[in-house]
Order: C-alpha cells, then structure tokens, then sequence
C-alpha cells in the first residue's frame, strides 16, 4: 500500500451543514445497490469497480483478542465448522493493504465502535492508541457507534479534532494528539438546545473522477446503553428518517451513489461467518433491527455498512423499490473485514445495482498466519512500553479458561465471577449492605484465558486482561428495591425493548429463578422460582441490590432500577474484580470456572 499521504492526496472529501440542507430539494435518484454487475461490454470505459472494504466494532482491539473472542466460526465445504483464530491491528492492516493492491479505486470506510470498551492498551490512554492505528492503515471515513460516546461528546470531539486530554495530558514528551485523520460522521445525533448535528452528517469521497457520498449514524436507541452522562446536552433521531433526509442532500449536490454507514445490526440465522445469508430467499438469514431499517431506508443508497451486535453477515435485503442492496457486518474486534463491489456508472454517477450469481459482497477473516504490519507491531510496542508497569501486574490466577463475552448460553461462568466479585464488595454493612448483585451481560467485554498473553505464564491474570474484561470503570451502586421491583426487573430482561434479543443478567451466588421461553413477555419469568439463599422472594419486602451504574440509571432496558432508592456509592466495577480474583486465588490455588447454574432457562 502506497504511504498514507500518497493515499490523502488521491482523495479528497465535501461536507456539508445544516445551512445547505435547508435549502436542499428533493431529488429522486436512480435505482442502486451493491453487489453489483461490472456493466463491462457494451458499458467498457463507462463503468468502474470500486473497492470498499469495510469493518465495525474494533473496540480498540489492537492486539490479538484472546480466548473465544479472538476467534470466527466458518462452515467447511463438507458442512462441519472450526473456529479460525483472527483479529489484531497488525493483520487487519496487513489484509485491508493486501486486499487493495490491484484496486485502483479502494475505500475504506468503519460502522462505529472504533473505540470504547478497549483493552487496557488502547483503553488505559483514552482510545489515542487506536485512533492512531485507524490513521495509519487507511481508514477513509466511519459512523459514530454508542460506545463513541462512553466519555462524553467533548471526548469524542476530541478524538476528532486532536488536542492531550484535559486530565492526563499529553502521554508521550512531545507529541500532541492529531485527531482522527478521517471524519468521524453522526447525522442523527444532534444538540438538544441548537439542533445542530454534533458532528458533520456525511463526507463525499472523491478518485479520479468517482464520487461517492457517506452517511453515518448510529442506533437511534443508543441514550438506552450508553451512561446518562455520555449522552447529556444530546438528541439521537430516527436512523431512517436521518439517512433519507441526507440522501436528498447528496443528490441535490450531483451526488448519486451513496453508502449508508449505520451502527445498528441483526442476528445472523448461523454463526459460521461465511454461511449464505440469501437462502433459502433474498435477506432470509438475518432479522433484527437492521432488517427493517434496510427494507424501509430510501433506493438512493446503493449499500448498508452495518454494525452492533457484533455478527456477521453479508446480505442482500430489497429495498423499498424491490431491488437487491447489500447489507453487510464484520462481526467485531477485527477479526474480519467486509470487501463489496460498487459498479460507478460515470454517465448516471451513479451505482449499477443489478442481480448476479456472484456475491457483490464476501466477508474475509483477518487471519493470523499472514506477515504482521510492521508500523502495527511498532505502535503497539511503544503504547505497551507505556502501558507495561500498569498492565503486567498480576491480579489472580485461574485453572481453565472462563468463558464470558464469547459464551452463548444466557449464564456464563465469568457473569458468576463479576457478580460474585460486586457483592463481596458491597456486602459489608459499612459498604452498602449488599444481599445480591447485578451484572449486565453487555458489560462483560473478553473472556479471561488461561493461556499466557504475554510473559506473565498461563493461568496467571494480569491487571491489563482485568481491564479488558470490565473496562468501563463503572462505579458500583448499592440500593434499596422492593421485591416487587426485583421481579418487574427480572421481568425485563426478557420482555419490552428486550423481548426480541433478551439481556439475561448475570446474578451473583444465592440468586436462582427460571425463564420460560416458550412464553412471550412478562410471563417469561417464572415468579414463584425467584429464591435468595433458598427463600422465596418477597414482593414487599425490601432489598439491598448491588449493581453498576449504567444499570441503576435503567441502561440496557431496565427503567425499574431508576426507581431504586437509598443510594450508596462504592468502589469502580474493576476493582471489585481485581480484588475479588486476589483474594481467592493463588498460583497454588487457582480460581476455578464456576458452573454457571443460577439461571435455568426453559425452552
């Protein structure tokens, strides 16, 4: 790949503001999609191929994802499936600069969650580490994810424009932060008191000739799984509204072929990466939120660069006209990338959506057995020199693996772990009194892996695998609900905005209670099975109920936490476990994989 500045001089980008899109008018475009035909014959000179590669949910995975989380499921040709081990910048820079060459038109653009839930190496300094990488191995251009917003929007501005932190300062003598060296686009997100989007809605890439515009929002839903005080001063609007809207800018401004990048996702009908997501019919192997977004989101979008839920799949959903468009996601942490074939007719400027027999859009796995990105591996190791006299600590041992983030069934061994680590904390009287704790499964970020991540020695559990296991630093609240509240609770994992994708907390030691999933809603907590310690639970007695913040707030679905009173604050999420995992392990005696047995789900 040619140097980065060769890239930037090839390519340039037009925004535009909210004064522009007052005066915009309706236009009605051609159809388009992806995945398209090349039009070569009788088009030969009229049409050209241009590359984009596409990735979401890197969540500063810089280095290789361990455990469960550093893997991808492919189907084999005879049907069976074997996990792949994938992911690290090194290798995704090495495949998206491998992927290009050949590809004279190349874009390369991200659907959120770059940073935020990091490892401690990109974590420990803010997500400065990744945003770096991100510069370096060609990223043109992404859509802000929910977790762009885990520190605010000054943060998140910040990250965009460069400048040292406002606390820690500037982390290496010397050198200043640059900023992202691509736009960060959120045409949906906009302050509460001007109206104004926080940050430009959509970039225009331009090569030779070949335009093609970028739209990029996040879930519209994203105040709901964000901290109260990431999203303050801030208005999430409709995803589909916000993207048809922007649609009719880019075509009043010449502009015809468009990409949506949307940091919302669906549920793969497989887990194997590279299952077909078209059959038995068009989009049958995805549901979820993005289905309805892609059947209703205006035919002047040639393509959806999706993300969210951490899946993968590379679809072709109709559009409201009826034509194919492409719908893609790379599952999550880099580990895959996503190249689609847009065909740009220069006469329409537009994209040439027509069904083929080949896909228009493959996924490919960021494998580990190809040459690592030299200037990666460099990055890394200068960060990790930063980072070392934090994160090489150790803080606990283990005796296997322990499953968490990469387990599938609703109750994992490390959920146990979290929320038996959070009550020990808070259990105390003059600690908050807790008799039973909380854990939102989406918090729950890694597995923590018995093999060594580096010199540490297998089974040993360093500060920095800590981190990346619970790396919000939440701090842990201690509160009074009723019984009553508890079971409305409980009743919520399952039911309202969580009844189509459930979010089954993970309860510390004590609390057992069945889920019928052949019910629907409410009615899928069984109520008379709610037992603490072997006792029914009492609706109107009141309970001491540890849990994090981002819960007590009512995030993830859960507004009868925000009805919780007397309050007590105590230590950060992170240290609840790295205490939790010293105190009861030793080299000598290591921590065992609990058997994740609270929860029984019927089905």
């Amino acid at each position: 790949m040619p140097p980065r500045p060769q890239r930037r001089r090839t390519i340039s980008r037009l925004t535009i503001g909210a004064a522009v899109l007052a005066a915009a008018a309706t236009v009605t475009a051609a159809a388009l999609p992806a995945g398209a035909d090349t039009g070569h014959g009788s088009r030969t000179g009229r049409t050209v191929d241009v590359q984009l590669l596409s990735f979401n949910d890197f969540h500063g995975n810089l280095e290789p994802p361990q455990g469960s989380s550093g893997t991808v499921e492919e189907r084999q040709p005879d049907g069976s499936k074997k996990n792949v081990t994938a992911g690290g910048v090194e290798y995704l820079a090495q495949s998206l600069r491998t992927a290009r060459k050949g590809h004279p038109y190349s874009v390369t653009a991200a659907a959120g969650d770059l940073v935020g839930a990091s490892p401690l190496l990109s974590g420990l300094f803010h997500d400065e580490p990744t945003i770096e990488a991100m510069n370096k191995l060609g990223l043109d251009v992404t859509s802000v994810g929910n977790h762009e917003f885990d520190e605010g929007r000054a943060e998140l501005t910040r990250l965009q424009n460069g400048g040292c932190h406002p606390k820690d300062g500037c982390y290496e003598k010397g050198k200043k932060f640059r900023g992202a060296g691509f736009p960060y686009l959120a045409a949906n997100v906009t302050d509460e008191k001007t109206g104004k989007p926080l940050l430009k809605p959509y970039t225009v890439w331009k090569h030779k000739g070949v335009k093609i515009g970028f739209i990029g929002v996040t879930l519209k839903g994203t105040p709901d799984v964000v901290s109260a005080g990431g999203v303050k001063g801030l208005k999430f609007h409709d995803e589909v509204e916000t993207i048809d809207k922007y649609a009719k800018v880019l075509n009043h401004q010449g502009v015809k072929a468009i990409v949506a990048l949307i940091h919302e996702g669906g549920q793969p009908a497989s887990t194997s990466y590279n299952y077909n997501c078209d059959s038995p019919g068009l989009g049958d192997g995805i549901s979820g939120p993005i289905t309805e977004i892609a059947k209703h989101v205006t035919p002047k979008v040639d393509a959806l660069v999706t993300g969210h839920t951490h899946q993968a799949y590379a679809c072709t959903i109709p559009d409201p006209s009826g034509r194919p468009r492409t719908v893609t996601s790379a599952a999550s942490y880099g580990k895959l990338y996503t190249a689609t074939t847009l065909t740009y007719d220069r006469r329409t400027r537009d994209i040439v959506r027509t069904r083929v027999t080949a896909p228009g859009a493959v996924n490919h796995v960021v494998d580990r057995t190809q040459p690592k990105a030299a200037d990666m591996t460099s990055l890394i190791a200068r960060w990790n020199k930063l980072a070392a006299p934090v994160a090489n600590r150790p803080v606990g041992h283990i005796s296997a693996d322990i499953s968490g983030r990469g387990t599938e069934a609703p109750e994992s061994p490390l959920g146990d772990v979290i929320s038996d680590a959070q009550l020990e904390a808070t259990k105390a009287a003059d600690k908050g009194g807790a008799q039973l704790a909380l854990m939102n499964p989406g918090g729950i970020r890694s597995d923590l892996a018995f093999k060594a991540s580096g010199p540490e020695g297998d089974g040993v559990v360093t500060y920095g695998e800590a981190f990346t296991v619970q790396p919000f630093t939440n701090m842990m609240n201690v509160v009074d609900l009723t019984g009553a509240q508890l079971l409305t609770a409980l009743q919520q994992q399952v039911s309202g905005p969580n009844e189509a994708s459930p979010k089954i907390l993970q309860v510390s030691k004590g609390l057992t209670y069945t889920l019928d999933m052949t019910k629907s809603g409410a009615d899928r907590l069984v109520k008379d099975s709610v037992k603490l310690d072997g006792t029914a639970l009492d609706p109107a007695k009141t309970y001491r109920v540890a849990m994090n913040e981002f819960l007590a707030g009512g995030g993830d679905g859960f507004p009868a936490f925000k009805d919780a009173k007397n309050k007590y604050v105590g230590p950060s999420d992170l240290d609840a476990l790295t205490t939790y995992l010293t105190a009861h392990s030793s080299a000598t005696t290591p921590l065992t994989p609990p058997k994740a047995d609270r929860i029984t789900v019927l089905k």
